[in-house]
């Protein structure tokens, strides 16, 4: 027989110690011999074992297990950014969702919608068979916990002068936390989500160093505006009110920082709180094209201690859309009220998109004083001095703006 692993090699020299004129010496050399076969042998075994575990679990010459039918619990899976189809497939059989991971990929394999899978939570359900389990994961009613934040909205709901209600940001996030489980309902209701929001320890809910000291002074059930931004969330139906907004606040922070907060701030001369303010202000008060020059508007006023005079902080208190204010509500008495109270509101009044906050950190130059929104479409027309103010306003009037 070939040796070819050195299994059977004599490891004694040839006359020394394991020579015929010593007996003794044989015998130990005999057990020497037998154990480094003993050990090598269970070392093949210990890797073989292994080999079969591993090729079991992914599906190899073992075969692969998988569960029949539909499935029996009803479980929360998240599906990450860039998973690929073995990754959910691991995840699944570790949450029991499936037997192993290529009973997942062998069905998913015939199942064209599979690889567009998007990240997010589902609802599935232990013990599936890997068809089952991919039939529901391309099932749109499967997904949970989703839910979007626009520029321009703020914590809680806003209405028109119709009446009609504009979803706030934790309605939605309430509405994200909902799903049947088991038979039961996850919904976190809005008061639950504000009280966390008014009375958690906001570093633990994820608010932004840099936030930190002006968060602590606000008023509580302002002291989280605008820190969440727009954009795609997802939340785990069933966690409670703290982890929900901890969850929402993570990504935002992470959306903060690639908007440019707080090291973009530098060279402004405001601080990034002040810088996410304006941004708000700026989101509220323009389209998108205009954004540079309302940015730049603010910085001029701010610089001559001129009041803002911002219809969107006196909607704020109120509540409302993107409203022409009268008399009456411009003289609330409030900080946020801009009519009223000089330099900035004392924190965000909605949520500022980037475009916004980039607006805010480097406005574009210019000497602009004054504007209003003088088109039906909402184009803005901008003036440097009082008398250019006053012709804009009789444009707006003649388009029907107001």
């Amino acid at each position: 027989m070939t040796d070819d692993l050195g299994l059977f090699a004599d490891t004694t020299d040839d006359a020394g110690a394991g020579s015929a004129e010593d007996p003794a010496a044989r015998g130990r050399g005999k057990r020497r011999r037998i154990t480094t076969i003993a050990v090598a042998v269970a070392g093949l075994l210990i890797i073989a074992g292994g080999g079969w575990y591993a090729m079991s679990l992914f599906g190899g010459f073992g075969g692969y297990e998988d569960f029949e039918g539909a499935g029996e619990q009803d479980v929360v899976v998240r599906v990450e950014n860039g998973d690929l189809l073995a990754k959910i497939g691991n995840r699944l059989t570790q949450q029991g969702v499936v037997g192993s991971v290529k009973a997942f990929t062998k069905a998913a394999e015939k199942n064209a919608k599979a690889s567009g899978v998007q990240a997010g939570y589902y609802v599935l359900k232990t013990k599936m068979s890997g068809e089952a389990a991919v039939t529901r994961l391309v099932d749109p009613k499967a997904r949970v916990g989703a839910f979007e934040v626009r520029g321009g909205q703020q914590l809680d709901d806003t209405t028109d002068n119709a009446g009609k209600i504009y979803e706030g940001i934790l309605t939605k996030i309430s509405k994200a936390s909902c799903a049947t489980l088991n038979g039961k309902e996850t919904c976190v209701p809005v008061d639950q989500l504000r009280a966390a929001a008014e009375q958690a320890d906001p570093a633990s809910l994820g608010v932004p160093g840099w936030a930190l000291p002006s968060v602590a002074k606000a008023e509580p059930k302002r002291r989280l505006e605008g820190l969440v931004v727009p954009g795609n969330y997802d939340v785990k139906p069933g966690s409670d009110a703290e982890e929900l907004l901890r969850e929402v606040l993570k990504i935002s922070s992470l959306r903060l920082q690639a908007a440019g907060l707080p090291d973009s701030t530098a060279d402004s001369g405001f601080s990034p709180y002040e810088v996410l303010v304006m941004a708000s202000l700026v989101e509220r008060e323009a389209l998108t094209k205009d954004f540079g020059k309302v940015g730049r508007v603010i910085y001029n006023r701010l610089a001559e201690n001129h009041k803002l005079e911002f219809d969107s902080t006196v909607n704020y208190l109120l509540f409302k859309q993107h409203i022409a204010t009268d008399d009456n509500a411009r003289r609330q008495q409030s900080p946020y009220n801009t009519y009223e109270s000089r330099g900035l509101p004392p924190t965000p009044i909605s949520a500022p998109s980037k475009q916004a906050i980039e607006a805010a950190t480097k406005p574009e130059p210019g000497k602009w004083f004054y504007f209003v929104a003088c088109e039906k479409d909402g184009t803005t027309c901008f003036a440097v001095t009082y008398p250019e103010q006053q012709e804009n306003e009789r444009k707006a009037r003649a388009n029907g703006v107001f």
